[in-house]
């Protein structure tokens, strides 16, 4: 029998020392890649009309790489039209005119989802911040000569920096996108930009820097893998149980002490606020299911009393007014749970604050009350 136990326990701890699992590591490593993108949208500039009225369409197509997960560069074209805009009542009118552009940029993309969130090739979602710098090249602004024309001959004076011809300008932008990747090539996206020109790009002079704002929505595809994926399998040690031998003695454990909990009986209590119109001491209909209550809770609780406090509003009427108004509110609700409801006068505290400097309520109108506490 010895022998046994001995082959026994050498065997689990032979086992114990060799058992293995096996655990299968799934890893991703970023790789290098290219895309590109087509976008459709609208762009409203900044000027003197409503939001509406200087809006325009919008085109926009990007070449673009990411060095790594979270830095990436890109060359954008966006272009169409922009407008411009001055409102003069007649006989001038509203003038307004459009031209067109085309604006190249150079932009820094941050992955702002992975920065924060890590690296994950199958999120659904990216979100990207974007800023670059580049040229608008503007055109055909015939429009905007008629429309000086028009102010010249009705003497409102010509724009102040009007321009012929072709004219380029420098661009900052900065905004935001959203892609939601369909698949590993295919991803969805809008776009959100504002760009900032020097002064005269619609032809006004304003002395300060003009804008004008892109929205855009559109589809991007991306060249090649963006990702290695290897799948290893690993030992893993597996930790086998242990008998342990031991001797349980049986232990008679004393009986536990319950304590004594004494239960605290709060007494209740009531609170109703009965409220009145302005110089009135007259209970209206929708108040008075308050002192039915207040009236109810007495009968429930023969012991209790009430304490009637009267107030008014000191921002209206005078000092004797008021103080008048906060005694007849209180005394109202006091005879009427006498006449009404048959309650002992002995029952009954009625106070009187007139219109005490520390009024129960902020506002004003709500300190035309009789408040009555019953415990």
């Amino acid at each position: 029998m010895k022998l046994n136990k001995i082959l026994l326990a050498g065997a689990m701890l032979f086992a114990g020392a060799t058992a293995m699992a096996q655990e299968t590591i799934t890893e991703y490593s970023y790789v290098n890649n290219w895309y590109i993108q087509g976008q459709f949208g609208g762009q409203e500039t900044l000027g003197e009309s409503s939001f509406g009225h200087l809006f325009n369409p919008n085109a926009q197509i990007t070449v673009g790489t990411n060095f790594n997960p979270y830095i990436g560069a890109r060359l954008a074209v966006n272009a169409w039209q922009s407008k411009g805009a001055l409102d003069f009542s007649d006989p001038v009118g509203n003038q307004r005119w459009k031209w067109n552009y085309v604006a190249p940029t150079i932009d820094a993309v941050v992955n702002m989802t992975n920065l924060i969130g890590g690296y994950n090739p199958n999120r659904l979602v990216d979100v990207d911040l974007i800023a670059g710098i580049g040229a608008n090249i503007a055109w055909n602004n015939k429009q905007a000569i008629a429309a000086s024309d028009r102010l010249v001959a009705n003497n409102a004076g010509p724009l102040e920096l009007l321009w012929d011809g072709t004219k380029a300008r420098f661009l900052g932008q900065f905004g935001f996108d959203l892609n939601f990747n369909v698949s590993e090539h295919v991803a969805l996206g809008l776009e959100f930009m504002a760009n900032v020109l020097p002064d005269g790009y619609n032809s006004k002079l304003a002395h300060n820097a003009d804008w004008y704002f892109n929205g855009l929505a559109g589809i991007k595809y991306t060249f090649g893998p963006k990702y290695n994926k290897t799948v290893r399998t690993v030992e893993v040690p597996v930790q086998q149980p242990q008998i342990i031998e031991r001797i349980v003695e049986k232990v008679i454990e004393p009986a536990p002490v319950v304590p004594v909990v004494e239960e605290v009986v709060k007494p209740e209590m009531l609170r109703r606020d009965i409220f009145f119109r302005i110089n009135t001491a007259t209970i209206t209909k929708d108040e008075m299911y308050k002192v039915n209550e207040v009236a109810q809770f007495l009968k429930d609780h023969p012991n209790a009393k009430v304490v009637i406090t009267g107030y008014a509003d000191k921002g209206t009427g005078t000092l004797a007014i008021n103080l008048r108004l906060s005694k007849q509110r209180a005394e109202i609700v006091a005879n009427t749970l006498k006449k009404n409801y048959s309650i002992a006068a002995d029952r009954i505290i009625v106070k009187s604050m007139g219109e005490a400097e520390e009024q129960p309520y902020a506002d004003p109108v709500d300190n035309r009350v009789a408040i009555c506490v019953c415990e």
